[in-house]
């Protein structure tokens, strides 16, 4: 026993710090590209000067309190209702409250290592009672101010007052206090400089509401505080790739903890280009300023390699330390509405049902659809126009509207939901909350997440999910995280993933609605896919491309949601800056067309119907490639009794008086919907409404 407990304490108190020694000596840790080029480097120690309590305004200790320890004038140094309070927080409220206690936060951050091990715990422990013994509350509470971390270089409330607000701790107002005071507890998270400036506000939002409960302020002051400007500082420039930069730290903080990312003197390597990016930055800027007149503020693109999901390139901004418009916004991480860009990902679903092919028609004609629960939905074209019968090759070349909401139609809004959640699109969620606008862009999307579900058709159907960092190393050198490249999970067939890419990457397929020589035509580069977007309200303007070994993804718009002026879709808007950002990724590649699967069957069809040719009735064809099994059987034959209106010379709708209406026998062509178009009866002016009963049962033959 005796020898036990010997083991015990030297196990305990070997190298123990000493509890008078509440200082630290920190290291910078570093962030390089691919290349180890510097892109930021992480001071601890250049950035911290130290004040006396006394010195500063009351607000300040009394927000630090109600924000971190309610109780740390009653306590020894632990908090038992305090831990259970938190953990009551966290589970029922989703709020982030601590458990530690002040005077173990001081501990935790200048004696010990962030390692969550018994051993540290009970050391914390040991350390958390001597410092109660030796120090007063007020000495406690005054070293914590000056070693608490605030973010950035900012460690103490001198520094931070400094970097966020440029004056000195001792002039900070109630407001900016308050701010300040909810830092320590995630100060990457809730940084107003770093990628998430939002979350700055409403934690001081939430350190005020506990200063009332508290007793600290009243309800009026508070209302006025929240209502006061906080005036920022301007962020400090010696940082390359912001955006970047401030996300791998984002993604460090969560790893290791903030006190590990600030001073733990990291070495970290990322995937980042920096060539590619200073290049796709300056691109942004300089393309975003061309589009002034357009109404067009803002701009971001996002360069992967979808073999690996690397990130080359991440520009969040036109200029990440613009103010007016919220430039340190990291737009490539935020919800937008993607517009027609979601498309590929419904005709996909399609293909791998079976349930259309490239070649399937699909009638552009004036189309209203009725779901239980919800108005009518009478969809139109980008361009105003009706196409009449439009094989699926043309139709997403295109980016005709009716015949994608057809498509949704067919495959339902579960099984759509479910297929892109599948891909990567995370932000899609319950099927009740969408209606068939989703495949025109009706959900939100973060460009990171449409570069991994796009991914899956630039690797035939295998989803590599995005990652920034390849290696870190701690101060010794010693490598403590290596990323290994590693295949993502299937989640396309490879022949429907290259019927997609070959769809994209056809500029024939596309000519009608963009031209032969649009900004979607990279230079000697045919073999690049690529899908636009535009919303119908004008406030989202998206092209997204790839090759097997590069994806580019450019957005533009108004962060405050304003609508641009009238945007040709992919003409003007972020289709130049996709054409040249992919450009550049491409110079030194040669041509890399996407592999064509075994299984990938090529026959001629005819150009209107999309059916075998008729020996008896030739007809003008094509030639179109087809999935397994899914090459059509049926000779085209287009004569049908169908019932036309007598007077209008259209085929009969439901609105159709029965006195008008006749049974004739005409060339029409009928969609997977069962909607047949006369091909030389008048264009239809009143608009077919399709049933729910009709989907189904028609989809089921």
């Amino acid at each position: 026993m005796f020898l036990l407990l010997v083991f015990l304490a030297v196990w305990i108190f070997k190298d123990l710090p000493s509890p008078t020694r509440l200082s630290s000596s920190p290291s910078s840790s570093l962030i390089y590209d691919r290349n180890g080029k510097l892109l930021y480097e992480i001071y601890a120690e250049k950035n911290r000067t130290p004040v006396s309590l006394k010195d500063l305004p009351e607000y300040i200790k009394w927000a630090t309190i109600a924000s971190e320890d309610k109780n740390f004038y009653r306590h020894h140094g632990f908090d038992f209702g305090g831990v259970l309070r938190a953990a009551y927080n966290i589970i029922f409220h989703q709020t982030l409250q601590g458990g530690s206690t002040i005077t173990q936060q001081l501990v935790k951050n200048v004696l010990l290592t962030p390692e969550r091990t018994l051993h540290r715990k009970i050391r914390e422990i040991i350390l958390t009672y001597l410092v109660e013994v030796i120090y007063s509350k007020d000495r406690i509470l005054e070293m914590y101010l000056n070693q608490a971390p605030y973010g950035g270089t900012a460690w103490g409330i001198q520094a931070a007052a400094q970097t966020y607000f440029n004056k000195d701790a001792k002039d900070l107002t109630l407001a900016e206090s308050s701010l300040l005071a909810g830092l320590p507890a995630s100060p990457t998270r809730f940084s107003p400089f770093g990628a998430h400036p939002e979350l700055a506000q409403q934690r001081q939002e939430r350190v005020l509401q506990l200063m009332v409960e508290d007793g600290y302020l009243d309800e009026s002051s508070k209302l006025k505080v929240q209502s006061s400007e906080l005036v920022y500082a301007p962020p400090s420039v010696g940082i390359k790739a912001p955006h970047f930069v401030l996300y791998v730290k984002d993604l460090l903080a969560e790893k290791y903890s903030d006190t590990v990312v600030e001073q733990g003197g990291l070495k970290v390597t990322t995937t980042l280009d920096l060539d590619l990016q200073n290049f796709a930055q300056d691109t942004v800027a300089t393309e975003v300023a061309k589009l002034k007149k357009l109404k067009v503020g803002n701009g971001a693109a996002l360069v992967t390699n979808p073999k690996t999901g690397e990130i080359l390139a991440m520009v969040g901004s036109k200029d990440y330390f613009a103010k007016d418009i919220d430039g340190n916004v990291n737009v490539t991480l935020r919800p937008r509405q993607p517009g027609s860009s979601i498309k590929p990902l419904n005709y996909a679903l399609a293909f791998s049902k079976g349930t259309l092919t490239a070649a399937t028609v699909l009638n552009d004609i004036p189309t209203c659809f009725k779901v239980a629960g919800q108005p009518l939905y009478c969809p139109v074209n980008y361009d105003g126009q009706f196409h009449g019968p439009v094989q699926a090759r043309f139709a997403l070349g295109n980016s005709y509207n009716i015949p994608a909401v057809k498509v949704l139609a067919m495959n339902g809004l579960t099984d759509f939901v479910a297929s892109a959640s599948a891909m990567g699109i995370a932000t899609f969620k319950d099927p009740q909350n969408y209606g068939l606008s989703l495949t025109l862009g009706g959900g939100e999307v973060k460009m990171v997440d449409m570069a991994t579900a796009f991914s899956a058709f630039a690797n035939l159907g295998i989803r590599q999910d995005l990652w920034a960092i390849k290696k870190v190393e701690d101060q010794a050198g010693k490598v403590i995280f290596e990323q290994k490249e590693q295949e993502g999970p299937r989640v396309l067939s490879m022949e429907v993933a290259y019927l997609i890419d070959h769809i994209l990457l056809d500029n024939n397929a596309r000519s009608a609605a963009f031209g032969p020589s649009s900004f979607l035509v990279v230079k000697n580069h045919p073999e690049v896919a690529v899908k636009t977007g535009t919303t119908n309200d004008l406030r989202d303007n998206w092209t997204i491309g790839w090759t097997p070994s590069v994806l580019v993804a450019t957005w533009v718009g108004n962060n405050d949601n304003t609508a641009m002026s009238y945007v040709a879709s992919g003409v003007t808007g972020a289709s130049p800056i996709w054409n040249k950002i992919i450009g550049q990724a491409l110079k030194n590649k040669t041509q890399q067309w996407p592999l064509k699967p075994d299984g990938i069957i090529g026959a001629q069809v005819c150009n209107v119907s999309g059916k075998l040719p008729n020996p008896d009735s030739p007809c003008p064809t094509r030639f179109e490639y087809f999935a397994p099994g899914t090459v059509p059987t049926e000779m085209e034959n287009l004569n049908t009794d169908v019932e036309v209106d007598k007077t209008t010379r259209q085929l009969a709708t439901d609105k159709t008086p029965p006195e008008n209406r006749e049974t004739q026998n005409h060339p029409a062509i009928f969609d997977p919907l069962g909607i047949p178009y006369c091909l030389d009866c008048a264009f239809p002016t009143d608009p077919v409404t399709i049933q729910p009963s009709q989907i189904s049962s028609n989809i089921s033959r």
